[in-house]
């Protein structure tokens, strides 16, 4: 058996379950024993439903843990492995991912289910299925994943803050190192300092950006965005942020924008703040009935803006999980300090109000 937290419904507490069982890995699969998991957004987006995801489900996608068992025709994998689990597959046959655009791989198409690749479940809990979001479960102790989820790291790598690789990290930091175009002496602006944001700031200043914009509501967050490589921050709550980064931007506008909430306001806020030839890069997850006001046809020629979308930082994650590694043993990528709080399961729920709080950049929950 396996303890896991459970949603069970549309804007109620996870339910804290023990009973789960989970089945062995089929063919193409490995189980992974949890050590650590980080408390995302997203994992709260499905509870309240701005993620359309069927209960019951164990919640949770960014994970690190031990190999416990290998499916059948499982290579590069075996019990004792330390991986971390990806909320995107990347299986490097399909189009896209052929096309080095592994962040879009066909096989990701399948976390709708709530199941694996194939559609079925892995867990039961009381003889009833329990789906997985995005094919992980990290919100329990055990799990079963298809093996092109996991991403094998060295014993050495401390899995706490592993875990924030398998989300918030390449995201964030791929936004700003892969989808973005930022330049050496670029300004950025970023709206929304939560566990994601962060990590755009500190891609950001990795990229070579000189000055680096804040934008959020709750100081606390922005004080946290000084410590990641802010070197300006903006109250939205005590002015207009559009102007305030126009004030500090001689009037220009910053070269690159990125919107780190999903609203509808944000995000348009966002391409205000942004230069004429500049990008806006739309990070945060909005809910599927958020829908743009954008400017005229023709403000986007004469302004030559360019608008673009960012899914899971435009990482490949082979060869991202490696390169994040590398920056954070070198130091120049924050991993530990972006953990607030190291919490048990049955704390999860705390955790989401602490979130949506804005107490937190992240809580983990260490089994």
């Amino acid at each position: 058996m396996s303890r896991a937290a459970v949603h069970v419904g549309l804007d109620q507490p996870l339910e804290i379950r023990d009973d789960l069982e989970v089945a062995p890995p089929q063919r193409g699969e490995l189980k992974v024993r949890i050590a650590a998991s980080g408390v995302c957004h997203s994992d709260l987006s499905v509870q309240n439903g701005t993620i359309p995801l069927a209960p019951p489900m164990v919640l949770g996608h960014e994970g690190a843990g031990v190999v416990e068992e290998v499916g059948e025709g499982v290579v590069g994998f075996a019990p004792g492995d330390h991986v971390v689990l990806t909320f995107v597959p990347e299986c490097g046959e399909c189009y896209f991912c052929r096309r080095d655009q592994g962040f879009m791989c066909e096989k990701s198409a399948a976390q709708a289910a709530g199941g694996m690749l194939d559609g079925t479940t892995r867990m039961t809990s009381g003889g009833r299925p329990v789906g997985q979001m995005a094919m992980c479960g990290t919100f329990g102790e055990v799990t079963v994943v298809p093996a092109i989820s996991a991403v094998k790291i060295d014993p050495d790598v401390p899995l706490e803050a592993a875990a924030l690789l398998g989300c918030a990290v390449q995201t964030g930091v791929g936004a700003a190192t892969h989808t973005a175009n930022i330049r050496g002496g670029d300004t950025v602006a970023v709206l929304g300092c939560g566990g994601v944001g962060l990590n755009v700031i500190q891609g950001a200043r990795i990229a070579g950006a000189e000055r680096i914009i804040a934008v959020d509501m709750v100081d606390a967050k922005l004080d946290l965005a000084r410590r990641f490589g802010a070197t300006d921050v903006v109250n939205a709550a005590r002015a207009n942020p559009v102007a305030q980064v126009q004030s500090l931007t001689e009037e220009r506008g910053a070269d690159v924008a990125f919107e780190v909430i999903g609203l509808a306001a944000t995000i348009e806020q966002s391409m205000q703040m942004t230069r004429r030839g500049g990008e806006t890069v739309l990070v945060g997850v909005p809910r599927l009935d958020v829908v743009l006001n954008v400017n005229p046809a023709f403000a986007f020629i004469y302004t030559a803006r360019t608008v673009k979308g960012c899914w899971y930082g435009s990482a490949n994650v082979h060869r991202e999980v490696p390169r994040l590694l590398e920056l954070y043993r070198t130091g120049e990528l924050m991993l530990d300090e972006l953990i607030s709080r190291e919490i048990a399961l049955d704390q999860v729920n705390e955790a989401f109000a602490a979130m949506k709080a804005g107490e937190v950049a992240r809580s983990v929950i260490v089994f």
